[in-house]
């Protein structure tokens, strides 16, 4: 695996670097805040992996108006802030595409970053980091179990010494698949740890406690964890929540030096503003997405156009024939088509 790093004022901009010399088939290995909080620095890859979903090709120009009608109306009934709402029809309009879920397809593509985590190896340890209840240690889980039947190395680690029973759920999951799970308490331990996986792993995962977003006490603490072992962090975000209150946690997490989002329990909500919402305030790329509370499933990275196929109503056909079904079934039959 090919690795070098790209380094620029936004996630945006580093990302069309890594694009420009690496080619779509780039995979982002790490990001990181870079110094100061002051710009991104992305460390991106070359190898073989399954292709990512793609907008389909956008031949021709047409009237967007009604696309971007049926836009405005689907993120309205997903809770979306008005302000992101102008800003995804504006740029639906300006891609004149006729067909709604590819117009906000191009859309997504224009506002947000995607940028899935590794599932082969990386060069810094992943910390899954947020506020009680998003989901933290159950995406360590799947994390682990993706890459474990991939035969990849995962070593997983804990510092959450505060929620009952964290670590003996964590340790459940990790005793199926034959990991060892570290436990630390306080930044010198994790460090102490994370020094020992090296070399040891081709993936490192830590589950971090649920920290409150808006206790600066919370957040320092965050920030001394992730300073202390040189860990990459990612913000883990259950969807269905308030858009607005999302978008000051995400910032908050951001501060700490998160660049990615998780989000969690698309399988359990039918909203995803708050997803939204917090991937533009904080400035974070999508990366990966959970639609299942069971550990060997429901895992997928996210892309402009599945995520397009989950915020856009399905034709009356298609709803008819899926009454019936979970809402978990349907992300994988619509939106990872």
């Amino acid at each position: 695996m090919r690795l070098k790093s790209f380094t620029a004022a936004t996630m945006s901009e580093a990302m069309e670097m890594v694009r420009s010399e690496l080619g779509d088939n780039a995979i982002i290995v790490s990001t990181q805040r870079a110094a100061g909080t002051k710009g991104v620095r992305i460390t991106a890859a070359l190898e073989s992996v399954d292709a990512d979903l793609a907008v389909a090709e956008m031949l021709g120009e047409s009237d967007g108006s009604a696309a971007a009608d049926a836009i405005r109306a689907a993120l309205t009934e997903h809770g979306t802030p008005p302000r992101l709402i102008e800003r995804l029809v504006n740029a639906a309009r300006a891609a004149e595409i006729s067909d709604p879920i590819q117009a906000c397809s191009a859309a997504l593509e224009a506002g947000f970053t995607f940028a899935h985590l590794p599932e082969h190896s990386a060069p810094r340890p992943f910390i899954l980091v947020g506020p009680n209840g998003s989901g933290k240690s159950v995406t360590v889980a799947k994390l682990a179990a993706r890459s474990v039947l991939k035969q990849r190395r995962v070593g997983v680690i804990t510092c959450d010494n505060i929620r009952a029973g964290a670590i003996e759920q964590l340790a459940a999951f990790t005793s199926i698949l034959e990991i060892e799970l570290v436990r630390t308490r306080g930044p010198d331990s994790l460090a102490r740890a994370v020094e020992n996986s090296q070399g040891r792993f081709d993936l490192t995962l830590i589950d971090s406690p649920g920290l409150n977003a808006f206790r600066p006490s919370d957040m320092d603490y965050l920030q001394s964890l992730i300073e202390a072992a040189d860990v990459e962090p990612i913000l883990v975000l259950a969807a269905g929540s308030d858009a607005i209150e999302a978008g000051e946690i995400a910032e908050s997490f951001a501060a700490t030096g998160a660049t990615r989002l998780f989000a969690t329990r698309l399988d359990t909500t039918r909203r995803l503003g708050a997803i939204l919402a917090g991937a533009e305030a904080g400035q974070l790329a999508l990366c990966d997405v959970s639609a299942s509370p069971h550990v060997a499933s429901g895992l997928s990275s996210i892309s402009a156009i599945s995520l397009a196929r989950l915020i856009m109503p399905p034709p009356p056909a298609a709803a008819d024939a899926d009454a019936d079904a979970t809402q978990d079934e349907t992300f994988w039959t619509e939106a990872s088509a």
